[in-house]
């Protein structure tokens, strides 16, 4: 079986084509790109995901080498997202399932990160740290569930790098501009704080923001940013392998491409005697593979929905998992 997934719960409409063996056969996307010092506007980027949504579909075709009539099943990204940006997805894999009578599966967009970078790390059973935009959670499967052991309580990690991005006149996405500016910089002392097994990361993004104003150099506030950040969020993703007594971590989401993060967990790991895993850049941020990938193991697992709709405040721990 071949899958078509559409990613579609904010910034990026992306179209995925995989087989039910795991081949990516196609991955293309688009990113709507906000006016500097912006953030997301829901309701143009839903508008960006409907006027390239048939172009991406074409070009990613064409990519697999496929033709429509070999594709098998639809999925969707449910959530969570934007209300806008789902509902545009939503709206166009229920017209293409529709019109080639296909089955049409809704997938949670957190658990298709976990489920992609398993897929190609070949991790059996790890703690997850998924650090996006708007998600920060350490995750694990426990119980019939994608459960939740700690998470941010304000702000994901990906938004709060953009918005210093933005306190420091760097544009958007600010994460990689962020991590080029921390390799000429020296430590300061900024917030650090974790909460049992919760982050909060605006505080952080205030105090930095004030530092600029009096005078610190950019590195020095990126490279302290970094190092606090990232220090947090390996303390609590080392507590959960502990805790659960797992002995793999995998790495996952946009904010997965950071070299630095990378380190402080593999360090972290292999101190603990534990394996670590990291999701391949290309399937680390918002893409159509991931949702495609998600919507095959869940077609296998024989899930089925009561009616197809969007859930932009779904929970990775409100997904009932019958296929791990």
């Amino acid at each position: 079986m071949i899958c078509l997934g559409v990613e579609a719960t904010a910034h990026t409409f992306g179209v995925g084509i995989v087989t039910d063996k795991g081949k990516v056969l196609a991955n293309v996307l688009d990113t709507y790109r906000p006016p500097e010092g912006w953030g997301i506007e829901p309701m143009k980027a839903a508008q960006h995901h409907e006027e390239v949504a048939e172009k991406l579909l074409q070009k990613a075709l064409k990519e697999a080498k496929v033709d429509l009539s070999e594709i098998g099943l639809i999925a969707y990204s449910q959530g969570p997202g934007l209300p806008p940006c789902l509902y545009k997805g939503l709206e166009f894999c229920k017209k293409l399932a529709g019109d080639l009578k296909l089955p049409l599966i809704g997938v949670n967009h957190c658990i298709a990160h976990i489920e992609i970078g398993k897929l190609t790390t070949k991790a059996r059973d790890p703690v997850t740290l998924y650090v996006s935009g708007a998600n920060t959670q350490v995750i694990a499967f426990v119980g019939g569930k994608y459960r939740i052991f700690g998470e941010t309580q304000d702000i994901g990690i990906g938004n709060a790098l953009d918005k210093l991005g933005r306190d420091l006149g760097i544009g958007f996405p600010a994460g990689p501009k962020v991590e080029q500016l921390a390799k000429k910089g020296k430590w300061i002392e900024l917030p650090y704080v974790v909460k049992g097994m919760d982050l909060s990361f605006s505080g952080i993004v205030s105090e930095a923001a004030r530092r600029v104003k009096k005078g610190t150099s950019k590195e020095d506030v990126c490279f302290s940013f970094q190092e606090s950040a990232f220090a947090m969020l390996t303390e609590v993703t080392e507590r959960a392998m502990a805790h659960t007594g797992k002995k793999e971590v995998l790495l996952t989401g946009g904010v997965a491409a950071n070299q630095r993060l990378r380190d402080m967990l593999s360090i972290m790991a292999k101190e603990r005697g534990d394996k670590f895993y990291v999701c391949p850049k290309e399937y680390c941020g918002d893409c159509g593979a991931n949702i495609a990938w998600l919507g095959i193991v869940s077609h296998k697992a024989e899930v089925k929905e009561k009616e197809h709709e969007i859930k932009p405040r779904q929970r990775t721990d409100d997904v009932e998992v019958t296929w791990t």
